[in-house]
């Protein structure tokens, strides 16, 4: 059985902040006019962050536009929204955020067959000098595969 993604929104300042340790799948729990607009592809997790409160896990700060024929129907697009976990998961992530400098962030936001999901991540915060490295990594990488292209050009 093959399963089709599409994805609609990514963190990528999440990679450049965090080591991300582990990550999850989870279900989301929203309203017919949120699921329109995220078939139009209008959602932001850049400023979104996951906490858990009463044992729910809880994402604020995603951001789902109106949808714009949804007049009454609409919902505040700030608004908290559950995600689906199985109740071992959340406590497993429950043990590790307890433990000083981990955290949880949203990585994509995609749909999977009709369904919309989201991935979290479990996060440890970076230090500046490690942004440093990776960012020295990155121009070392770019810089080889240039020399690279050049040499295979003659």
């Amino acid at each position: 059985m093959m399963s089709s993604t599409k994805l609609i929104a990514n963190n990528k300042k999440a990679f450049h902040d965090y080591f991300i340790l582990e990550k999850f799948e989870a279900g989301i729990v929203l309203h017919g006019t949120e699921v329109k607009s995220l078939r139009m592809g209008k959602c932001s997790i850049k400023e979104s962050y996951v906490q858990i409160q009463e044992g729910e896990v809880i994402i604020l700060g995603m951001h789902i536009s109106p949808y714009e024929k949804g007049n009454i129907f609409n919902k505040d697009p700030l608004r908290p929204k559950k995600l689906l976990l199985h109740r071992q998961e959340i406590n497993k992530l429950l043990g590790k955020i307890n433990q000083k400098g981990y955290t949880l962030v949203p990585l994509q936001v995609y749909f999977k067959n009709s369904l919309v999901k989201v991935e979290i991540g479990l996060a440890q915060g970076k230090k500046l000098y490690d942004k440093r490295q990776d960012i020295a990594k990155k121009d070392q990488r770019r810089e080889a595969e240039r020399q690279f292209k050049v040499q295979n050009l003659y």
